[in-house]
């Protein structure tokens, strides 16, 4: 099994998994901007997780949710029955849909608008926290309900999913640290072994 990452992207959520469920795994930095890159995944982003069947696996909460799905004994996955499975489902696709997009406009505001004037580039970026912010709050909300776990109390894919994003909080005027419960989730995934492990690795 490959999975492909770039420091710093959700890829590092599937890695931080990969390690909590102990899969037998090779990461690959990857240059998603190459013609290679491409033809392992043509949409030219990470992560991508080689199987060895017919095609990559894309996605990040997609791969995640195949983690768990194929290392049941780690219970990175939902607990049984259908309720249970559709909370887990209705927090990543959270975390995929509203938490991820809500930082778009800040790294990449070229995006947004066809002035390519610094003023406006700006603005866009500024534009994001309001949005941002919102989210982070019902993380934070989410995390209080979970005892500081983002589901139902325990360690899952959610939490290596969330913990990538939240720090890219770190460039805006409103960090995680300002956020209670956040906070102290940052600190007890930044003192797990699989995170530090991962963290450093992106750096080699």
């Amino acid at each position: 099994m490959k999975l492909y990452y770039a420091p710093g992207t959700c890829a590092l959520a599937c890695w931080i998994a990969l390690e909590w469920a102990g899969a037998d795994y090779e990461a690959v930095r990857a240059d998603y901007a190459s013609e290679e890159y491409k033809r392992i995944n043509p949409l030219a982003a990470v992560p991508a997780l080689d199987i060895g069947g017919k095609r990559t696996m894309t996605q990040a909460a997609a791969i995640l949710q195949y983690i768990a799905d194929s290392h049941p004994e780690s219970r990175l996955g939902s607990n049984e029955g259908l309720e249970n499975a559709f909370e887990l489902n209705e927090t990543m696709s959270f975390l995929a849909s509203d938490l991820h997009p809500a930082f778009w406009p800040f790294f990449m505001p070229y995006r947004y608008t066809t002035d390519e004037s610094e003023a406006a580039l700006k603005a866009v970026k500024e534009s994001a926290y309001a949005r941002i912010d919102r989210a982070m709050l019902h993380l934070e909300n989410l995390l209080a309900a979970g005892g500081g776990y983002v589901y139902q109390g325990r360690r899952s894919i959610a939490d290596a999913y969330a913990f990538v994003m939240v720090r890219w909080t770190e460039n805006l005027p409103k960090s995680w640290r300002e956020y209670p419960e956040i906070a102290k989730f940052m600190e007890r995934m930044t003192a797990d072994q699989a995170v530090q492990y991962v963290m450093q690795a992106q750096k080699a």
